[in-house]
């Protein structure tokens, strides 16, 4: 008996090797299957990595600009890259400190300050909620500038001069 068990326990050892290798092989041939479907799972996360990273924009011109145009499309400011730039460019040469101490506006005591030379009173009139209350931050000052611009001119693609 002890002989017949020791044989019948290396016959159920040798099964049990046998459904493990093929668990194994089982395990491994699914292997891809799980991970497409973990890679899809996985696919809004890798989405929204890619939505922030698209949120994401530099500090420089560029990004000012593109920030405050998302902004702008939210609150239904019309608007446009070229616009933004050429006036920014005329207003400041592109420095988000600039600030205008010689015209009648800083003479009255209100400079025109920033990317597009906001002065304070139309700063916080026209202000944009969820940009910054600082009228030297360059996306509020562009966002700001740009809703006033639509307000007076329609858009801040009409204004080709001071405004």
């Amino acid at each position: 008996m002890s002989a017949n068990g020791q044989n019948r326990h290396a016959r159920t050892s040798r099964l049990a090797r046998k459904l493990a290798v093929a668990g194994v092989g089982a395990a491994v041939l699914a292997l891809p299957l799980i991970g497409a479907t973990t890679a899809s799972a996985a696919t809004p996360a890798a989405a929204t990595t890619a939505t922030t990273a698209a949120t994401t924009y530099p500090d420089n011109l560029d990004g000012w600009i593109r920030e405050s145009l998302d902004i702008m499309a939210q609150h239904g400011i019309p608007g446009t890259y070229e616009g933004i730039h050429r006036n920014i460019m005329r207003e400041s040469s592109g420095n988000p400190l600039a600030i205008n101490n010689w015209d009648i506006n800083a003479i009255n005591g209100t400079p025109s300050k920033g990317l597009l030379q906001v002065i304070d009173p139309t700063f916080q009139a026209y202000h944009v909620e969820g940009t910054s209350w600082d009228p030297y931050d360059p996306v509020a000052n562009i966002t700001a500038a740009c809703n006033y611009a639509a307000d007076r001119y329609g858009s801040m693609d009409n204004v080709f001069s001071a405004y």
